[in-house]
């Protein structure tokens, strides 16, 4: 089996590969980097999603013959009758050969205050505003700003398992879904 990921994040391919062994067996998993067409910093549920949905589709246009692909994608989504908390969340697009596309989430958390002043104020990533927060480069590409804000209890990599475990969930039963 093979799965392609749209995008080059080594996490993000990681836990693809991770779960898609855990619930079909040996496949060969492999990303790439594609272009969404949307903010870097998705700020709402729909953006987020939209993201994850557009990976999905150009990371098939990587490796036509994949069995699945896979498109991942962390959103800002404001929290309802807060001035300015949002939630940090993943969304998880799965599309197979035939063209079913399966959609799930991952856990949500809080970012500081003056993180999301930052993000909002000048235009940015929140990673590239955890890099300056954490002193640590690349932080997205590691542990995430979740890893840091939780001390290493929780990582990118575990959230992100989640979200594709998610949208895994109605291939289990597809009579039921489909």
């Amino acid at each position: 089996m093979l799965v392609v990921v749209g995008s080059d994040n080594p996490v993000k391919i990681k836990a693809v590969e991770n779960v898609f062994k855990a619930w079909y067996g040996e496949c060969e998993t492999t990303g790439g980097r594609v272009e969404t067409e949307l903010p870097g910093q998705p700020l709402d549920l729909s953006q987020t999603l939209e993201g994850a949905i557009r990976r999905a589709q150009k990371a098939i246009e990587l490796s036509p013959n994949a069995d699945f692909s896979v498109g991942v994608e962390a959103g800002l989504i404001k929290i309802p009758n807060e001035d300015w908390r949002y939630f940090d969340q993943q969304i998880a697009a799965v599309l197979d050969s035939k063209g079913w596309m399966t959609l799930g989430g991952g856990p949500s958390f809080e970012h500081p205050k003056s993180v999301l002043e930052r993000v909002l104020a000048e235009n940015k990533e929140v990673g590239d505003v955890f890099e300056t927060v954490s002193g640590i480069p690349n932080i997205g590409r590691q542990e995430g700003a979740v890893g840091y804000l939780s001390k290493g209890r929780v990582s990118r990599l575990s959230i992100t398992e989640v979200a594709v475990s998610m949208a895994l969930i109605p291939r289990i039963m597809p009579t039921l879904y489909r």
